[in-house]
C-alpha cells in the first residue's frame, strides 16, 4: 500500500491492537484488511457486496457528547479503512478462540448445532455478539433483526435462531430443554399425537454463562481522540482516490466548492456497491463523517430535524422514540418509515448507510424517500454561499436539475414534519422476500381531508420501482381534489393512475404486469387504510368497512422460527463411550464459530504468488475473430495472460473447453485469464483485454428454441410399463397439460476456490481446492498438463457449502489455474468473485415438463403419459444423468400401472448446467405432484385422498423393475398427517378463508420416496486409511469430502464405536489423493455410508491385530496395548476398503436394480398469501423422515431442515433471470435471493420416524442429504391450494399447473381480481422482453 503522495497516519484498533496505517488507500475495504494485511481470516469474503452477513464485524466509537459507545455491526466489504480513524474493530478471533477461551456466542452456536459448512458462522457470531453488547438479553424483535443481513445455505436457520434466544428471559425455556410443547404457547400449536420420542440435541445448562464485564475495553486512546479531535483534516492518497476527511463543516463546504464532482461517502454503502460492481473511481472522495452538525437532532413542534449522518438504524432509534411518546395521528409519517426500516436491507447496512446518502442517491426502488417525499420533507443544504431549503418532491427525486443540490452543496440535515389534523399517510412495499432485499414495487401515499368531512383537499402518491426514477401520480391526484373517499372515486382512481404511471413491455426488471398491478393492489390499501382511521375518528359516520378487510391490510409479522426436532434415544444399555446413535457436535463447530476452520483462502500467501481473473465471454454464440491483450500486459502488476494456445495437454473434457479458442458457445466462458500480484490488478486488467467477435446462427436460449432447432445432447431416453395407449381408452376422464419448472443457484456461500502450488522438484504440484471430488480435479489437471496423476495431489480440507456445484465445476477451474501457473512457474491463487461464480458455473435444470393423464372419477390414476425437456446449457457435463434420474424417479410414492416417461437433455447457449442437491428428481417429483393435484381438482376431491389412493401399499416394484416396500412411507404419511393434525387444520383453514377475502390460508401435504445413490456400482466404491501411533491417538483419513453434512464427524464416531476409544483419541485431517487415492466424488446422499464402511473395515482390520494382545492383558489400557503391539511389530496402519452396492441400470430393457435403498418422508406445510401482492407467510411445517438408525440425529436432522429450507428457495423465491440474448442478469445475492431466517416457518417440526432395519448402510442408518430438498414443495403446493381458495371464491376456474417457483408475482397474477383485470394487455410481439423463462 506504498503510495507516492504523502498520507496522514491511520489510527484504529484490532482487537485490541493498535494500527497505524501510513499508507491507507482509499480503496482498499475493511474485509480485504484484516484478511490480506493483517491475517484475520475469520472474516470471510462470500458476496462482496455487503447482501450476505459472511464479512460481519462489530465497529465501536466513542461520542464525546453522549459519553456513550456504540457498537455495531457491519458489512467489512463495504467499509473503506479510511473511515475508520478513531474506530475500534472487533473480528470473530477478537471475542474467543480455541487457544485462549472461547466466548459464549462461538459456543452455543456450535453447540446448537448451528453451524454445518461453517463458512457464514463467523458473521453470524459477529451479528449476535455485537447485538449482545447493545442488548445482553435480547427480544425476539432484536434478535430478528439483528439476523436479518446474515444468509446461511445449509443450516435452516432454525439452530442459529434457537443459539441466540438462549440469551433472551422471554426465550421459550421448555422447547430449549428439549420439552415437546412450551408451557407459554397456545394448545394449538402442539404437534399431536407425538410417540414417547427423544428431543433434546443439546443440553442447555452445559452452556456458560454471558458475562458482560468479560468483553473488550473500549481504548482509552480512542476516547482520548474523539474528545479532543483537533479537527484538521485527514487525507489519505491511493493509487488511484484520494480520500479527505474534513474536521469542521467550514472545511467541508470549501472542499465541496474545489471539488464539486467529488462524491461524500459515510456509510459507503451506496457508492461502494459502484465502485465494486460498476467499477467506477473517483479521483477525490469527501468523508464528512468526522462533521458533528450533520449528526444533530432537534425536536420542535412542528417537527423533526434529523442530521444527513445519521444512520438508518439511529434514525429508526430516534423515530420509535418519538412515536411512544407523542400521539399517533401525529406521527403517521414517523410510523410509515419506520415500517419500512424494519426490513430494509440487513441490520448491518442499516447500520452503515446514513439517511443523506439513502436520499441523495435517489435509488428507483428507495423505501423511505416515497414516504418522505409523500410526506412534505423539507432538505437543509448548505455551501459556502449559505443555507438553503429545498422541497423533498417528485422533482427532487426524478434529478430535475432546478430541484436538485447544486454540485457544491451538501446536505446538512431532513425536517420531517408531525402529521396534521385530516392528514393519513401511508406506506407499502413489496419484495422478492420480507427482509434484507429491494422492493419490487413500493409506495407513499397521503391524503389531507377538509375538515370533519371525507372530502380530498390534497393527495399525494409515489411510486419507487416503477422507473428509473420514483415517480408521482401528479395528475392523478389533481384531478382527484374534491372527491368524496368512496368506491367510485377509488375505480377511477385506479385507471387514472395506471393512464398516468406506464411501464413499457421491455422495462428493466421485467414483472410488467405484475408491477403495474401493485400500483393499484397499494392504493386499494390505502383507500382501505383510510377508511378504516375514519371510521375510528368518526364511528357513527357513513364510512362503512368490514372487520375482516381491516384484518387483510396488515402485513405479514417477522417471526422467529421455532420446533420441536424429534428421534428416538440410544438403547439405556448402549455404552456411554460408545458415540454412535447421539446428537454430537459438528467435529468443527467451534472452530468455525471462532473463525479459525481454514478455508481455501484462508490459506497464508506463498512468495511471488499471484492472483488469476478470467475474461469471459460477452456473446452467447460467436466466433472469436481477434484477441488483443497487450493493453492488459503492460498495466500494473500483471505477470502475464495465459490463453488456449498455453495450454500444454487437452483443453478441457467432452466439449467443454478450458479456454474458448476460435468459438464461444454462451455467455461467461472463460476466454483467457491474467496472472498478476494482486486480484485488483488482475481484474483491472482482464477489462482491457480486446476481444473481436462475430456473431453467428443460431442462438438457443429456452428449451423451445431448443427443440425448434432440434438441438439435442445425447439421446432420448425412456422408461415405460403396462399399457398406456389401452389404459388411456378405458379412463373417466383425461387431463393434458405443462408445467415450468425453473433453475437454481448453489449459492454456497464459499464461492469456487483453488490454489495451485508448483513444488519445483519432479514437476510435482499442490492443488488446494474446495471440490466434492478431488479425484476428478486431479484427473483434469493431469490431463489438461499431459503429465501422470502421480506428480499431482489434490487437498481438500473442508468445504464452504457445495450442494453439487463443486462436482465437476472445480476440475476445470482447477486446470484453469494450473496452466497458469505452469507458464508463469508461480504458485496461482484463483477465487472466483460472486458474480463471476453465478455466471460461469451454471446450476440446476430448468425443466419442462408436459403431461397427458387418464383417471377415473373415483381419483383412481391409470395412466400417464410424461415429457421431460431440461435445459442443459452448452455442453453435457452432468446433464445425461439428471435427466436419467428425473425419469427414474418420476414416479415419487405412487403406483401408477400405465406409465410411460421420456427425456431429453436441450443444448442451448446458456452456461452448462450441473448436478445440483436431488439431481433431478425435485423437477421430476414436482411435475407428478403438479398432475396428482390437478387430477384431485378434476374430481372434486382433497388431494390427500387422492395421493393415499395412488400411493404404493405393499411391496412392489418401481417403474425401472426394483422392487421396494413401501411401509415406511405409509408410516411416514400417517404420523405427518397425525403430528401435523392435518384435518384439525384442514377445518381451521377453510374457516379462515371463509372469513377473509384478501389473505387466504393453505395447506398441502406432500409424500416422498427418495432413491439414493448412482447408477453403477463403481460409484459406491471407498476407501479408508486409519493409523495408530504409540501414545494411543488414531489419525483417520477417508475418500469422502467435508462439504458441512458432518462426514468426517460421522467417520470419527464409526472409528470410536469400531476402536472402543473415546472420540478425543482421533483425529481427522484433511482428505488429499495421495494418502487415498482413485476416490470418488462425495454426493448422492451416499458418502457416510461408502465411507463408514471402509473405515469401519479398517478399524476392523486393526482390531484384529490387536485381539491376541487384548486376550493377553484385558484388564490394560488401549495405550498399553498399541505400544505393545508396536514392539512384538505388529503394524498399526491399516487401510479399509468397501467395493461398493451392487447396481446396474439397462436402459434397453429399461430395468435395473439401481439403488441400495429408499429413504421415505413426508411433509405437511400451511401457509398465508396475501392476493393483494403476492406475499406469503410460511406459518407450520412438520416433517417425518425415515432415517433409520441415524449415526447422528443432530447431524442427520440439521441435513433435513436445510435441504428442506432450500427446497423453500427452489419453489417460491429463488429466480434466475436471463435476458433474450442468453445473460444472466442475477449474478450475487442483490438480485437473488435465496432464504433468510424470515422464510422459515414459524413452526418446524421435524421427527425421524421410529428406527427399523436397512441392512445395507452402516450401522443400519440411512443417507439423509438430499431427501429434504423434496419436502419444500409443500410449501409451493400450499400456495396453490391458498390461490385456489382465491380464485373459487372469485368464481374463476382453478389453475391446473402453477409454475414453480411460486414467486409472489407468480401468487399474485394468480389471484385475478379487478385490478389485475385493469392493467392493459400487451401485445409481447411488439417489444422484447427484458428477460425470458429459459424452460
Amino acid at each position: 500500500m506504498s503510495h507516492s503522495k504523502e498520507s496522514d497516519e491511520l489510527i484504529f484498533f484490532v482487537n485490541g491492537k493498535k494500527i497505524i496505517e501510513r499508507n491507507a488507500d482509499p480503496e482498499v475495504n475493511l474485509l480485504f484488511y484484516l484478511r490480506k494485511n493483517i491475517r484475520l481470516t475469520g472474516t470471510k469474503y462470500s458476496c462482496g457486496g455487503g447482501d450476505c452477513g459472511a464479512c460481519t464485524v462489530m465497529i465501536s466509537r466513542y461520542d464525546p457528547i453522549s459519553k456513550k459507545i456504540s457498537h455495531f455491526s457491519v458489512a467489512a466489504c463495504l467499509v473503506p479503512i479510511c473511515s475508520l480513524y478513531g474506530a475500534a474493530v472487533t473480528t470473530v478471533e477478537g471475542i474467543g478462540s480455541i487457544k485462549t477461551r472461547i466466548h459464549p456466542v462461538q459456543e452455543r452456536i456450535a453447540k446448537s448445532h448451528g453451524t454445518q459448512c461453517g463458512f457464514c458462522t463467523p458473521g453470524m457470531v459477529m451479528s449476535i455478539y455485537t447485538l449482545l453488547r447493545n442488548h445482553p438479553e435480547p427480544s425476539t424483535e432484536q434478535i430478528m433483526e439483528s439476523l436479518s443481513g446474515n444468509l446461511c445455505r445449509c443450516t435452516g436457520y432454525r439452530p442459529i435462531v434457537e443459539s441466540v434466544k438462549s440469551f433472551s428471559p422471554s426465550s421459550s425455556c421448555c422447547l430449549m430443554y428439549g420439552k415437546e410443547k412450551c408451557c407459554l404457547d397456545e394448545e394449538k400449536n402442539e404437534p399431536e399425537g407425538k410417540t414417547s420420542a427423544f428431543s433434546k440435541l443439546y443440553k442447555k445448562e452445559e452452556f456458560q454463562p454471558l458475562d458482560v464485564t468479560q468483553e473488550f475495553i473500549f481504548p482509552p486512546e480512542l476516547k482520548r481522540m474523539a474528545e479532543d479531535p483537533q479537527n484538521r483534516t485527514l487525507t489519505f492518497h491511493g493509487e488511484r482516490t484520494t480520500w479527505i476527511a474534513p474536521g469542521t463543516l467550514t472545511d467541508l463546504l470549501e472542499l465541496k466548492m474545489k471539488y464539486p464532482g467529488a462524491p461524500l461517502v459515510i456509510g459507503n454503502t451506496s457508492l461502494g456497491i459502484e465502485m465494486k460492481f460498476k467499477e467506477v473511481s473517483y479521483p477525490i472522495i469527501i468523508s464528512p463523517a468526522r462533521i458533528l452538525e450533520l449528526f444533530a437532532v432537534t425536536n420542535t413542534k412542528e417537527g423533526l430535524i434529523l442530521g444527513a449522518g445519521l444512520s438508518l438504524s439511529q434514525v429508526k432509534d430516534i423515530l420509535a422514540d418519538v412515536v411512544s411518546r407523542l400521539p399517533k395521528e401525529r406521527t403517521q409519517m414517523y410510523c410509515a418509515l419506520l415500517k419500512h426500516l424494519r426490513t430494509l436491507a440487513g441490520q448491518q447496512i442499516r447500520n452503515m448507510a446514513s439517511l443523506g446518502g439513502h436520499i441523495i442517491s435517489r435509488l428507483p426502488t428507495s423505501d423511505l424517500n416515497p414516504v418522505l417525499g409523500v410526506g412534505k420533507c423539507i432538505l437543509n443544504v448548505a455551501s459556502t454561499e449559505g443555507i438553503q431549503q429545498i422541497p423533498l418532491n417528485d422533482r427532487f427525486l426524478a434529478g430535475l436539475p432546478d430541484a436538485s443540490l447544486k454540485p457544491d452543496q451538501v446536505l446538512i440535515s431532513v425536517f420531517m414534519p408531525l402529521s396534521r389534523k385530516g392528514e393519513f399517510l401511508s406506506a407499502f412495499r413489496q419484495a422478492p422476500r420480507q427482509q434484507n432485499a429491494f422492493a419490487v414495487v413500493n409506495a407513499g401515499m397521503r391524503v389531507v381531508f377538509k375538515n370533519n368531512t371525507s372530502t380530498i383537499k390534497d393527495l399525494s402518491i409515489l411510486y419507487g420501482g416503477i422507473g428509473a426514477t420514483v415517480i408521482g401520480a401528479n395528475k392523478s391526484c389533481q384531478q382527484l381534489i374534491g372527491r368524496h373517499w368512496d368506491e367510485e372515486m377509488l375505480k377511477e382512481a385506479c385507471g387514472m393512475v395506471l393512464e398516468e404511471i406506464s411501464l413499457p413491455a421491455s422495462a428493466p426488471g421485467g414483472m410488467v404486469d405484475y408491477r403495474r398491478t401493485l400500483t393499484t393492489s397499494f392504493l386499494y390499501k390505502f383507500y382501505l387504510d383510510v377508511l378504516k382511521r375514519l371510521k375510528m375518528r368518526e364511528p357513527c359516520g357513513d364510512c362503512d368497512i368490514s372487520k375482516n378487510l381491516c384484518q387483510d391490510l396488515e402485513d405479514f409479522p417477522l417471526t422467529m422460527p421455532h420446533g420441536v426436532q424429534s428421534f428416538k434415544d440410544v438403547d439405556s444399555q448402549q455404552p456411554l463411550r460408545d458415540p454412535v446413535g447421539r446428537p454430537i457436535m459438528h467435529q468443527s463447530g467451534i472452530k468455525h464459530a471462532t473463525g479459525e476452520a481454514v478455508f481455501c483462502d484462508d490459506m497464508s500467501p506463498l512468495a511471488e504468488e499471484l492472483f488469476l481473473a478470467v475474461v469471459t465471454s460477452t456473446r452467447p454464440h460467436a466466433r472469436i475473430i481477434s484477441l488483443d491483450a497487450s493493453e492488459a500486459l503492460a498495466s500494473p502488476g500483471v505477470f502475464d495472460v495465459i490463453t488456449a494456445q498455453d495450454v500444454p495437454g487437452d483443453n478441457g473434457r467432452e466439449e467443454e473447453c478450458l479456454y474458448a479458442q476460435d468459438e464461444v458457445i454462451c455467455v461467461g466462458q472463460i476466454i483467457c485469464a491474467v496472472a498478476a500480484d494482486s486480484y485488483a490488478h488482475a481484474k483491472q486488467a482482464s477489462k482491457k483485454v480486446q476481444i473481436v467477435y462475430e456473431d453467428l446462427e443460431p442462438t438457443i436460449v429456452t428449451v423451445q428454441d431448443a427443440l425448434q432447432h432440434e438441438s439435442f445432447i445425447g439421446p432420448e431416453k425412456k422408461l415405460e410399463q403396462g399399457d398406456v395407449q389401452l389404459a388411456f381408452n378405458c379412463v373417466d376422464q383425461i387431463l393434458e397439460g405443462e408445467v415450468h419448472f425453473g433453475g437454481q443457484e448453489h449459492f454456497y456461500m464459499e464461492t469456487q476456490s483453488v490454489r495451485v502450488v508448483p513444488k519445483g522438484e519432479d514437476e510435482q504440484i499442490d492443488i488446494y481446492v474446495s471440490s466434492q471430488d478431488a479425484a476428478f480435479t486431479q484427473e483434469m489437471v493431469a490431463r489438461t498438463l499431459g503429465m501422470p496423476k502421480n506428480r499431482i495431489n489434490c487437498h481438500v480440507k473442508r468445504v464452504g457449502g457445495a450442494f453439487g456445484g463443486k462436482a465437476t465445476k472445480p476440475g476445470l477451474l482447477a486446470s484453469v489455474a494450473a496452466v497458469a501457473a505452469q507458464k508463469t512457474g508461480c504458485s496461482i491463487r484463483f477465487i472466483l468473485e460472486r458474480g463471476d461464480d453465478m455466471l460461469i458455473t451454471g446450476g440446476r435444470h430448468p425443466l419442462l415438463g408436459k403431461y397427458k393423464i387418464g383417471f377415473m372419477n373415483d381419483g383412481k390414476i391409470k395412466a400417464a403419459d410424461i415429457q421431460f425437456y431440461i435445459n442443459g446449457g452448452c455442453t453435457p457435463d452432468d446433464s445425461e444423468l439428471v435427466i436419467e434420474y428425473a425419469l427414474l424417479k418420476l414416479e415419487n410414492a405412487y403406483k401408477i400401472p400405465n406409465l410411460c416417461v421420456r427425456g431429453r437433455v436441450c443444448r442451448t447457449n446458456l452456461p452448462s448446467n450441473t448436478a445440483f442437491r436431488g439431481f433431478g428428481f425435485p423437477q421430476g417429483a414436482f411435475v407428478t405432484e403438479t398432475w396428482v393435484s390437478a387430477v384431485a381438482a378434476k374430481c372434486h376431491l382433497p388431494p390427500e385422498k387422492v395421493r393415499e389412493l395412488n400411493m404404493y401399499k405393499d411391496i412392489d416394484r418401481t417403474i425401472h423393475k426394483q422392487e421396494f416396500d413401501p411401509k415406511n412411507l405409509i408410516k411416514c404419511w400417517e404420523m405427518c398427517m397425525e403430528n401435523s393434525s392435518y384435518y384439525k387444520r384442514k377445518k381451521a383453514v377453510d374457516e379462515f378463508n371463509q372469513q377473509s377475502f384478501w389473505k387466504k390460508r393453505g395447506l398441502a401435504i406432500i409424500p416422498m420416496k427418495f432413491s439414493v445413490g448412482f447408477p453403477k456400482t463403481f460409484y459406491y466404491q471407498a476407501a479408508a486409511l486409519v493409523q495408530i501411533y504409540t501414545d494411543g491417538s488414531v489419525l483417520v483419513a477417508h475418500g469422502g469430502v467435508e462439504l458441512g453434512q458432518g462426514i468426517n464427524t460421522k467417520m470419527i464416531q464409526v472409528a470410536s464405536r469400531e476402536l472402543e476409544i473415546p472420540m478425543s483419541y482421533i483425529h481427522l485431517d484433511e482428505m488429499n489423493t495421495m494418502t487415498v487415492p482413485n476416490t470418488i466424488g462425495t454426493g448422492g446422499s451416499t458418502g457416510a455410508d461408502v465411507n463408514g464402511k471402509a473405515v469401519q473395515n479398517a478399524c476392523q482390520i486393526l482390531m484384529k491385530r490387536l485381539e491376541p494382545i487384548i486376550s493377553q492383558n484385558p484388564n490394560g489400557t488401549w495405550e498399553e496395548w498399541v505400544n505393545e503391539a508396536f514392539i512384538q511389530s505388529i503394524s498399526l496402519s491399516a487401510t479399509g476398503y468397501f467395493r461398493g452396492y451392487r447396481a446396474g441400470m439397462d436402459w434397453e430393457k429399461g430395468e435395473g436394480d439401481i439403488y441400495p435403498y429408499f429413504v421415505f418422508g413426508a411433509a405437511c406445510s400451511e401457509v398465508e398469501i396475501d392476493c393483494l401482492t403476492g406475499a406469503h407467510k410460511n406459518i407450520r411445517t412438520d416433517i417425518v423422515m425415515d432415517g433409520s438408525f441415524s449415526i447422528n440425529p443432530a447431524v442427520d436432522i440439521g441435513q433435513i431442515e436445510g435441504a428442506f429450507v432450500q427446497g423453500v428457495g427452489l419453489y417460491t423465491l429463488e429466480e434466475l433471470k436471463y435476458s433474450p440474448e442468453g445473460v444472466l442478469y442475477t449474478r450475487g445475492p442483490n438480485q437473488y435471493k435465496i432464504p433468510s431466517v424470515t422464510d422459515v416457518p414459524e413452526e418446524f417440526h421435524v421427527s425421524l420416524l421410529p428406527p427399523t432395519p436397512n441392512p445395507k448402510a452402516i450401522y443400519s442408518s440411512k443417507g439423509l442429504g438430499e431427501a429434504g430438498m423434496f419436502l419444500g414443495s409443500s410449501v409451493f403446493f400450499a400456495i396453490a391450494d391458498a390461490v385456489a381458495a382465491a380464485r373459487k371464491e372469485r368464481g374463476l376456474p382453478p389453475i391446473w399447473s402453477m409454475n414453480s417457483p411460486a414467486t409472489a408475482e407468480v401468487i399474485r397474477m394468480s389471484c385475478e381480481d379487478q385490478f389485475t383485470n385493469m392493467v392493459p394487455k400487451m401485445d409481447s410481439k411488439c417489444s422484447k422482453p427484458w428477460s425470458i423463462p429459459v424452460a
